[in-house]
């Protein structure tokens, strides 16, 4: 069986692509998996450090709305779904998955053209272009969010990395801490802005940093590696330990009793899945995704939510502080933050995609 996975350009759309891919070669180890991309995308990064074959296609940035924008790219478009086509035939691929982003599109085109069963996973709660396209070419669609809107669609939450879903908090709690350089017995507040950093919270949590210190809550807090900061907080105790990335998010999690961050789609699986409440701070721009993504954890009691704007100094300290000193509290909303997190997407899509496969081949 050959797979080939269409998922480029953010750590969205490359994540699940490349858990999806681990858990297929954990059903059948023999089997061949290729992943689409282009040159620009983070791909070319993390899947050969996964142990993937990438292959490359053009790049064509489409507006995220069916608009007579889409008139200006045909011939681009053209070049991409024939270099998308020609990679599946040269690997004889048995079926096309495909996860957003620039390269999905080309590629749903071209698997159409080659008669390339077709699966589509949509992470967020409001699809973009080339999902909502290529839900229109097969039956095979499933979603990470429940309220997702796609024709023919079916809820099986986000696959995420085994280090992340198979992580035990608890037992790995005082390992962690000590790798990032933390206390064990002291309240922990980790703080990111997704993989590129966000400088509302890195400003707003940099300015609690005194008052959450002088609280006895120590911080982990990663900033981004396109960010720095005007001033570290001074070396003490409590820590307050910066970082610019962390290879190893499954540690940063099991370091953490509470985090702040934004509400990526990827982000928001992530934290459920290990049982971590959080104060989500949405992305201010965009089609107002985030805020979907978190509002379901929200009202389940995992999780507060706060604007972009009103992200302060002061509203870490009276909203986020307060849970940190209460571990009743944080228990509470771990639970509740559990209880809606899913840890076996990853299986229960490579099972469709084998299904998919298995039901019909090339047609």
């Amino acid at each position: 069986m050959r797979v080939v996975l269409a998922g480029g350009g953010t750590a969205g759309h490359i994540e699940p692509a490349l858990a999806l891919a681990d858990a297929l070669r954990r059903l059948d180890p023999g089997i061949g998996i290729t992943c689409l991309g282009t040159e620009r995308g983070l791909e070319t990064r993390l899947v050969p450090a996964r142990g993937y074959e990438l292959a490359l296609v053009p790049a064509v940035p489409l507006p995220r709305a069916i608009t007579p924008q889409l008139l200006t790219v045909p011939g681009r478009l053209a070049g991409a779904i024939n270099a998308a086509a020609g990679i599946m035939d040269r690997v004889q691929a048995d079926v096309l998955v495909g996860f957003g982003g620039y390269v999905a599109t080309p590629a749903y085109l071209g698997a159409r053209r080659r008669g390339v069963p077709i699966v589509v996973h949509e992470a967020n709660p409001r699809p973009g272009l080339a999902n909502r396209l290529g839900a229109r070419l097969t039956e095979h669609v499933f979603t990470g969010h429940p309220d997702a809107s796609l024709p023919h669609a079916e809820y099986v939450g986000i696959p995420l990395r085994r280090e992340i879903v198979m992580l035990d908090r608890l037992s790995t709690g005082d390992k962690a801490r000590s790798y990032f350089g933390l206390e064990n017995d002291r309240p922990t507040l980790l703080v990111f802005g997704g993989s590129q950093g966000a400088r509302a919270i890195n400003e707003a949590a940099l300015a609690s940093a005194p008052v959450l210190r002088q609280a006895g809550v120590q911080v982990l807090h990663v900033i981004g590696p396109k960010n720095s900061v005007v001033e570290e907080p001074p070396p003490g105790d409590p820590q307050y330990v910066v970082l610019p990335y962390v290879d190893r998010m499954d540690l940063a999690y099991a370091a953490a009793d509470f985090v702040l961050c934004r509400s990526g789609a990827m982000t928001c699986a992530e934290l459920t899945a290990v049982g971590l409440p959080a104060a989500y701070v949405p992305l201010p721009h965009g089609n107002g995704e985030q805020k979907l993504n978190a509002a379901p954890i929200v009202e389940a009691g995992g999780g507060l939510m706060v604007d972009n704007a009103d992200l302060t100094a002061d509203w870490i300290i009276q909203h986020v502080l307060p849970i940190l000193r209460d571990p009743e509290r944080v228990v509470q909303m771990s639970d509740a933050a559990s209880r809606i997190g899913r840890k076996d997407a990853d299986t229960v899509l490579a099972r469709k995609v084998m299904n998919v496969i298995s039901a019909g081949g090339r047609r």
